[in-house]
Parts: C-alpha cells; structure tokens; sequence
C-alpha cells in the first residue's frame, strides 16, 4: 500500500480559529505532499517567518528545480533528525489558505487507503482542477517602469554605472517592458547567473520578488460603476442620462453593461469619476453554472407513503442510511426536497448526487424553483474557472444545496446536514479510470458517517449491494429463503438502516402494462421490419391521438457492423478489435464507419477490402437506422433522437428536452441517456426496440443491468392523466428478467439473481479486486499478467482468476489483459503489496488496481 508512512490519526488538523502554538514553542518547520508525478511520501520544509501556514494550506514550494504546488499536512516543531538542517529548503507563499476540517482529511485518507491509491492522488481528484497548479516568481520594478527608473540613486547623473553588468541586463529587460514585469526563469534564460543581479535590484530596492498563483485560482475581476452623487445641473445631457440610468437600476451596475445600454465609451465615465459622480471599481464575479430564470415553486401535499417516508427521514439524529425504494413516478424527489428545506433554516447544507448532470435539467431545475440561488451545480462538464469558483462558494459555509456528479462527494461543504444518492443503483457512481477507483455511494456513506449525518440512497431499482446492506430483504419477511440468505450474509459493521418503500405513484396512478413481443413469432409470420405489427399500431395511433413516445435502442449509430454478404468479412478498427458501426450523418454527405471505443473513422468503402465484392451490408440497428426506419414508415412522426452523437455541445440535452416537452415532437429516438430521471408527464408510449443487446453479455451483473435499464425506460410511461403503455421486442421472452420485467417484480428478480450470486460468491456476497493491465507490446503484457498472478497465487486467502484477455483485447493500439482477485468480505484477507506487484511491470506495461470493479468486461 502506498501510504503506509502517512498515518495521520495522532494529527490535530487545522480547525477555523485555533491556534497551533505549543506554549511558547513555535512549529516552525512543515511537512507537505508535493504535487509532483511519482512522488507520494511526506516533505518537509522551513517556515519563513512572515508566513503563517496551517495544515491544508495549498503552498507553492521550491522541488528541485521547480516550483510545485503542495499541500501542509503538518506543522513540527523540529524537523526529522535524519535531515541536515541546511537542507531544508523554505516554503516559497501560500496560495490558498486551509479549508480543510479533520474529518474531510480522514476522508481522503480512507479513500486513499481502500483503494490502494497515493493520497495525493486522492487529493487531485477531491480539488478543483488549477488549484494544484505550477505558481511561478515574478520580478518587477518596483511602482512600475516609470517610477522605478526616477527612484534610482537620486543625484547619481548615470544611475547604471552603480549596477553591475548582469543586474544592469535585468534591468534594461524589465525597462524595455510595458509592464516592466517578468517571469524569474523567463529572466534566467535571457541573463546568464540573473539571479545574482536580481538579488543586487532587490538590495538596492528598484525591484520587487512576488508569487504569481495558478492562473485558475486568480479570481475573475470585473469593473463595476456605483453611483456616489446627486444629479444636478451642471452635468450635460449625455451625463445625465448615463447617471439616470444607474440611478434606475438601484445606483450600480457592471461597465460593460452600463456601456451597452447607453451606447456609451468609457471616456464620459472617466469624466464623471473624476467629476465624482460614480466610482468605478474592479470587483470579483463568481464564474457559476447559470440555470434558465424559473418560477418559484412551493411544496407539494404529500401522499401517506411519502409523508411517512419525510417523517422518518426527519427524526434521524446523527449518520443513518436510508434506502427509498420507490417505484418510478412515486415522487421521490419531493421527498428529498422537503428533507431539505428545514435543513436550510438551520444553517445546514445538503449533497445532492445524481449519475450524470447533463441529463437530469428537470431536477436541478425543480431544485432551483424551490430553493433558488442558494443551489449550486459541481461536476465536470463546467469550465474550470466555474468549478473553482462554485467550489470556493461552498467554503463560506452558507446553508446550500450542492448538486453534482460522483466527484462532488468530495465537496467541501462545511455544515453538512443530508447525503442523497438518487438512482443510487448507477454505475455511472463508480469511476474506472484514471485512480482511484472510487464508489461514490461507498465514499458518500464514509463521508455521512464522519459528518455524522443521514444519507438516502434512492432509486425505483436498488443495486443488490444496498438491498442486503440496507435491509429492502428484511421487508420480506426475517424468515424463509429470503431470511436465511441475509443471515449468512457478511455484513460491514453494523450501522442505523431504514428500508422506506414508496409503492405508488402519485395519485394512484397505475404502472404502465408491459407487453412482451416475441420477434421470432414476427418473423415466422412474414413481419421483416425492426419494428412488431404491435409497436407499428402503437406508433400509428400515438399520430392519430395527438400523444408522444419514446423509443429505446441498446446502441447509437446507424448499424451495429458492416460486413460482405459475399466473403463475410467485417469491417475492424485498425486500432482496436471491435467492428466498425456505421454512421449516417446527413444526406448526401459521406458515409462514415466509427469506432466506439478509439473514435477512428473512415470513409464507407465501395468495395469489400478483402474480396472487392460490391455487395456490403449493414447489420444490427442503432438510433440512426431507427430514426431512418420510422422516417420511411411513419413520414408524418415528428422526431427527437437523443443520443450521444445529438448532445455532444453544453446545453444540448436541455435543449432536445426542452423541444420535446414544448410539443416539437411526437417521438423521443434514444439510448441509455433516456432511462436516467426523465418525468415527461405527456409520454404515453414506450417502445424497446432490442432488448437481447442488453441482456447477453459477458458480465456476472448482466441481468442486474437490464432490469434496472428495461424497468426505468418502462417507468416513462403514464406519468400524466393518461395511461401508458410499454412494448417490449426480444427474441429470448423466457428470460427471467423479461419476466421480471413484464410484472415491475423487482422483489422476484432480486430474489432469483442473489442466488446465482451467493453460489458463486459474487458481490454483494463476495468482494472483487480486478487489475487491468495494458501495453503496446501484447508479448509484454502477457508475460507480465502471468508473471503477477504467479506473484499473488502464493496466497491462500483468495482466489485468483486469469490472467485473461479482457473482452475486447486492444483498444487504441494497446493490449488489455485482467487478473480477478475474488475474496470473502467478512475477514479482509491479508492483501499483497502493490508496491511489490508494481515493481513486477516494466515501464511499457500500464497497471490499474480496481478495487469493487463494476465493469469487468
């Protein structure tokens, strides 16, 4: 493990106003993680005396020959013995001062420590991005070019003859720029030894030495006019009307804004400031995420399942985990929203995490009708100055509500109150790469706990991991088959759990029917279209009634491969060992073939590359061949599609919806994108085009995923006044998760799926460490595979299975193999050393440790 000489439990970290004195004892000497690639241990440095540093100041410090941003862990009153006190080298300035609580650092080191990951690293990942940036020294003279050239000597005739030949060199430097203002190693690599004549303009007081910060930790300046005198006579008309102007929007506003609505220059409100009538001043302007203007919303009367469920939530005093299991459109988010808002009132915060922000428009919305500006959006769609500045927002420990991505479980909300995870059963929660491999439920739960606060989990879908932890199976009944499987279930430590089931949906509004289409019996009867007669009914009648669908594909794209119905060849990536899907842009533009995986394109060929046949075809059926199909069968059906090829640009799935939900179209094309929290109260139909494609993979959770994908796409339907309806195509009916499917049965699905899982000890009944290992050299990356589990297979405590090629073997030119670490979870086996394991690859052979691995494919 890599942290192994950073224990931090006998630290006193910085809280807000105390004191690090030690009688009279002063710690003058640092220790700091270096942000600095391959670096993880601990530093130390000297304290200038000017500088008062806390642990989690964010520090610009001298490393080598470089100036590197680090962070203060903390303060020592002498240094380690081993190092020779001359040495040490000294802090350069802060560039951020600490924000950092102890139960936040115990957080980053938990994180740091379960998934095996440097805690700098962890830190990179909890902070906005620039904040760790490069700071640079700065040299310029002193009260500009100008005055620093008159300060000189005075009386001297030629104040250069009293400078030596280099500090003369910087000095005609700087005099020769506007601003005479230059980087210290811009001035090195002009003037050889300039840092001797450097020290002479400082001893002499003609040059001053300042730290320049990262770029994005520089707030965003903009010039404001105030209004500070009466308007009278003596101004003329243009002045008067400028000021009235001002006056009328409450006597300020921002320049810019002033200029263009007078259709001004700023050379009249030069003359007005210097008449005194206004005051023009740089002030900051918080870069945020700016949400369309709403209408305020107030809460809504509550349903007896909902009440009870706000009710519950409400008493909890202190860290409890709730699962609110409710069925799609049964109203969890007006739960949430009303758990909130006495929150608030008390000076609390709350995190609100959601699988993919772009997304959910709706809910942030509904956030914002509610609370207003006190919501704040944190994910990493934002540009970075917006991220630095939304997060900076969350320190002043204001009462808000912060909505975001996994990577928002790290806010630094001050006042926590509430954690939720809605459609906690995501995978988007869990990231692959690059480290660490963090869980954001795992992460929100540790951070609930150490803030002492309740976190919901909520979804319409539990994963299987928070239906035994949290107890869904104990409201089945304690005994029988269901009883026995959470007996022998290897619990973590015991913690408060609550199972909260929203049954209905608001106003007893039925789940939709789900119909089952058996696509072989289509096809038997003659039916050669992708779509069943019954879906086309659906479709015709969805036009004639003036109502709206959505249309669910497993796959965007146009076909899923190309290949010659003479030879069989399949067009490949070259890069990557997958087919090429084939992509319609437009008409009459080039036909392109698109790798999903590397994003290689190339021209469709004419002819087949292998035998020069002519007769290529396209196989399977993604968004793009469906959309085409239903412009030829249905012209009049207006369409959305709503893939990622549609919403690439910021605002885009805003946008789609925002057409859709208008009444611009009868039909929403779409993939997995439509599943995650969508509430289109006018959608009466849901058509699932394909649903082998999500069933027949080659990962244990397989079934697990096409429930959750084929109920939430279903949960579409019937949200408003009329009833929905749901067609299903597959040509596996018999299926247990059609099944499951067809009668909105999660309990029998769980039930059936935690038996496979419990007979082959997979989570949530065993735990799994998956290592992903890739090269350029596929002889390389074997070689080591089998090298490493060799390495690991000397341990008794778990099991080991491969190495193998992961599914798709090369992706982007490099070879992929995987080695599975499975192991009981009630005794955490005594794992290897992955600085040992590490030290097994060669520098060409790229090493991942996925600790709870989601995607083993």
């Amino acid at each position: 493990m890599y942290i192994n000489e950073i224990n931090l439990s006998p630290l006193v970290v910085a809280q807000a106003g105390e004191s690090y004195q030690s009688g009279a004892n002063l710690n003058r000497w640092v220790e700091v993680l270096v942000d600095c690639p391959g670096s993880t241990g601990l530093f130390t440095y000297r304290l200038p005396a000017q500088l008062e540093i806390k642990p989690g100041d964010i520090l610009s410090v001298p490393f080598g020959a470089q100036q590197l941003g680090a962070i203060a862990i903390r303060l020592l009153a002498q240094p380690n013995i081993d190092l020779p006190p001359e040495k040490i080298r000294e802090v350069e300035d802060i560039v951020s001062v600490g924000f950092f609580p102890s139960a936040y650092w115990e957080l980053l080191n938990r994180v740091a420590a379960y998934y095996y990951t440097p805690l700098i690293q962890v830190i990179r990942v909890a902070l906005p991005p620039g904040l760790l940036g490069r700071s640079q020294r700065r040299i310029r003279l002193v009260g500009g070019r100008e005055a620093g050239g008159s300060r000189y000597l005075l009386g001297s005739a030629d104040p250069l003859a009293f400078l030596t030949p280099t500090a003369r060199q910087v000095w005609e430097l700087l005099q020769g720029q506007p601003a005479g203002d230059y980087s210290f190693v811009y001035l090195q690599q002009k003037v050889k030894s300039a840092y001797r004549g450097i020290r002479e303009l400082l001893r002499f007081g003609l040059v001053e030495s300042y730290l320049e910060p990262p770029r994005l930790t520089r707030p965003k300046l903009q010039k404001a006019v105030t209004l500070t005198g009466t308007i009278d006579q003596e101004l003329t008309t243009r002045q008067r009307e400028i000021l009235e102007v001002l006056r009328r929007h409450g006597g300020e506003l921002w320049q810019n804004e002033l200029l263009q609505i007078c259709n001004a220059s700023s050379s009249i409100l030069k003359t007005l400031t210097q008449k005194g009538y206004i005051v023009v001043e740089e002030r900051e302007v918080l870069r945020t995420e700016q949400g369309p203007t709403l209408v305020g919303d107030g809460a809504k009367s509550l349903t007896t399942a909902q009440a009870s469920a706000l009710a519950t939530i409400q008493t909890l005093d202190g860290f409890a985990q709730v699962l609110l299991h409710g069925v799609t459109g049964s109203g969890k988010t007006e739960v949430y929203l009303q758990a909130i808002a006495p929150l608030l009132n008390q000076g609390k915060s709350a995190l609100v995490l959601v699988p993919e922000i772009g997304l959910t428009p709706q809910l942030t919305d509904r956030f914002r009708a509610r609370f207003g500006n006190k919501v704040s959006v944190y994910h990493s769609a934002l540009s970075d100055g917006e991220r630095y500045d939304t997060w900076r927002q969350m320190l002043t420990g204001e009462p808000q509500v912060v909505i975001g991505t996994r990577s928002a479980v790290f806010a630094p909300l001050p006042n926590l109150g509430l954690i939720i995870l809605d459609e906690e059963h995501d995978s988007s929660f869990k990231q692959d790469s690059p480290i660490p491999t963090y869980h954001a439920r795992t992460v929100a739960q540790w951070r609930a706990e150490l803030e002492n606060c309740p976190l919901v989990l909520g979804s319409a879908t539990p994963s299987l991991e928070s239906w035994v932890s949290v107890g869904g199976m104990r409201e089945m009944g304690e005994m029988g088959e269901m009883g026995e499987m959470r007996e022998q279930y290897p619990s973590h430590p015991p913690h408060p759990s609550h199972y909260l089931s929203l049954s209905e949906r608001i106003n007893s509004r039925p789940l939709p029917p789900v119909e089952i289409v058996d696509m072989r019996q289509e096809l038997q009867q003659g039916n050669r279209s992708i779509f069943s007669r019954s879906l086309q009914e659906a479709l015709q009648q969805l036009q004639e009634r003036k109502q709206q669908g959505i249309l669910f594909i497993h796959r965007r794209g146009h076909s899923t491969f190309v290949s010659c119905r003479s030879c069989g060849y399949v067009l490949e990536c070259p890069h990557c060992d997958v087919s090429l899907a084939y992509h319609h842009t437009e008409e009459k533009a080039p036909e392109l073939l698109r790798c999903h995986y590397c994003n290689y394109a190339r021209s469709h060929p004419k002819f087949c590359p292998d035998c020069s046949s002519p007769y290529l075809k396209f196989f399977g059926s993604g968004t793009q061949r469906v959309t085409q199909e239903l412009g030829r069968q249905f012209p009049e059906l207006r369409l959305i599609r709503f893939d990622s090829d549609t919403t690439r640009n910021k605002g885009s799935h805003r946008t789609l919806l925002t057409q859709f939900a208008n009444g611009e179209a009868d039909l929403l094309v779409g993939t997995q994108m439509l599943t995650k929290g969508l509430d289109l109260p006018q959608v009466t139909l849901v058509g699932v085009v394909a649903a082998d494609g999500l069933l027949n993979l080659s990962d244990y959770r397989a079934s697990e995923r096409a429930f959750q994908t084929l109920t939430q796409v279903a949960g579409r339907a019937g949200r408003g006044e009329d009833p929905g309806r749901v067609i299903v195509q597959t040509y596996t009916t018999e299926h247990q998760v059609i099944a499951a499917v067809r009668s909105h049965d999660y309990q029998s699905f769980s039930q059936a799926e935690l038996e496979q899982r419990q007979a082959l000890n997979y989570p949530p009944y065993g735990r799994l460490i998956l290592l992903r290992l890739s090269s350029l050299d596929p002889i390389q990356v074997q070689n080591t595979a089998q090298i490493i589990a060799t390495a690991l297979s000397t341990e008794e405590e778990f099991e080991i299975l491969g190495p193998a090629p992961a599914s798709i073997l090369r992706v982007a030119n490099r070879y992929r193999w995987q080695i599975l670490i499975k192991f009981d979870p009630d005794a955490l086996p005594k794992l290897p050393d992955w600085e040992e394991v590490r030290s097994l690859c060669p520098s060409s052979v790229s090493l991942t440790i996925d600790v709870d691995p989601i995607n083993i494919m």
